[in-house]
């Protein structure tokens, strides 16, 4: 089976682990001749990032942003060392959601993404988006967990 890899997906949360998942990408869409599409989401103010993971368990609404600021540390997330096309996407929605979107939009390969941007209690409250894209894509998706800290 060969994949024909054009665009890929590499969703962020500026996290450390998403400098790695980048980098891995970065590797990919240059043996594949492929465009990269960076993106972050955002969920509208007031809104919960996430499904409760249970019932009856509450999702603190995100903070308050300025888009303009998220902006700019979007299009700081970029490439490094090597020569690939790059493109960056704001989106606003649930971020598993915003990312299956986009997948649909953007005629997206492939995802790849890591699976902990968050930790501990965020991430219970939050559940996890990697498996949701997992579970929802229309394309292969490539999850790669955080390098091991010692």
């Amino acid at each position: 089976m060969h994949l024909n890899i054009h665009r890929i997906l590499v969703p962020t949360d500026f996290s450390e682990s998403s400098e790695s998942v980048l980098a891995f990408a970065t590797s990919l869409a240059k043996d594949n001749n492929a465009t990269l599409v960076i993106a972050h989401a955002i969920a509208p103010h007031g809104a919960p990032t996430a499904a409760p993971v249970a019932p009856g368990v509450p999702v603190a609404p995100p903070p308050a942003y300025d888009r303009d600021d998220m902006r700019k540390q979007l299009e700081q997330v970029r490439p490094v060392g090597e020569q690939v096309r790059y493109e960056h996407r704001l989106v606003e929605g649930l971020p598993s959601t915003a990312i299956i979107e986009l997948i649909k939009q953007e005629n997206i390969d492939l995802v790849v993404m890591g699976t902990h941007g968050r930790t501990g209690l965020m991430r219970l409250l939050m559940g996890s988006v990697a498996e949701a894209v997992v579970r929802r894509a229309t394309c292969p998706v490539l999850t790669l967990r955080p390098p091991a800290v010692e």
